[in-house]
């Protein structure tokens, strides 16, 4: 059974109520863990539009609706607040310097994946279950029996391993980048020298891993970076742009039922 929100405080811009039942409506546009959480970020985001719809009738603007990017038509209101937007709200366009200086502060985003070639014997063991102590004395046997004979891995991953992938093929992977496996497995890839053979354990049980190859990964010059690093910064600043403006818009408003502080900074990341 559904649980029953708790009961807010009635939310109002300016003495216009924003009532509960378009609120509820509004939540499913800003899913969160907890239905008082999404219940919240909907009443700032009405609260907010309520704020921009209000400035606009003020400032005389009237509805010029355009066709937008997935073929459908802007509302009446859709168009007021984006013909606001782009009337009152200017930001400053990143010049080459400001993305260099950001090239420079964040050199580890604009570099290339390092690539593994390796491969691996996979003794299966769900966690917290009975064959996991099983499997890893088995695990621990295999790999002790590879690292006195490297020569029978491939044998030994086509007889024993569980990937059914791989143990056709001696155990080998292929070429994986980090993120491809789970953390454990990617922790160890890194770790480990040419050449190597180790035990890891993650959720899926027990890997005989060998590291055959690295190729580090290597920085992608400024050049190929400049034009991603000016877009992200130029959407950055008209998100800064926009939420100033909003702020400077609630300041001189009287509004009632919720916080509007979390709203200026809802939408930032700091990814690249």
């Amino acid at each position: 059974m559904r649980a029953a929100l708790p009961r807010p405080r009635t939310v109002s811009v300016n003495g216009t109520i924003i009532p509960r039942e378009v609120i509820a409506r509004e939540m499913q546009n800003h899913p969160a863990d907890k239905p008082l959480e999404a219940w919240q970020r909907a009443a700032r985001a009405l609260v907010v539009r309520e704020l921009l719809l209000a400035e606009a009738s003020r400032l005389g603007i009237t509805a010029a609706p355009v066709d937008t990017d997935d073929g459908s038509r802007e509302t009446e209101e859709e168009a007021r607040i984006r013909q606001l937007i782009g009337r009152e709200v200017v930001s400053e366009a990143p010049d080459e310097a400001a993305c260099r200086c950001f090239f420079d502060a964040n050199r580890a985003r604009f570099r290339t994946s390092d690539l593994f070639e390796a491969a691996h014997i996979l003794i299966a063991a769900v966690p917290e279950s009975s064959v996991r102590a099983p499997a890893r004395e088995a695990a621990e046997a295999i790999l002790a029996a590879v690292v006195a004979e490297p020569a029978r891995f491939d044998a030994i991953a086509a007889e024993r391993s569980d990937c059914a992938m791989s143990r056709g093929n001696g155990g080998r992977l292929g070429q994986i980048s980090r993120g491809q496996s789970v953390e454990e497995f990617d922790a160890a890839l890194m770790a480990m020298a040419e050449g190597e053979i180790r035990l890891v354990e993650t959720r899926y049980g027990f890997h005989i891993l060998r590291l055959d190859h690295r190729a580090c990964g290597q920085c992608v010059p400024f050049e190929l970076a400049q034009d991603r690093i000016r877009t992200y910064l130029a959407l950055r600043a008209e998100r800064r742009a926009q939420a100033a403006y909003v702020a400077a818009l609630a300041s001189r408003a009287e509004i009632t039922g919720v916080e509007l502080v979390a709203a200026a900074t809802e939408g930032e990341d700091g990814s690249g």
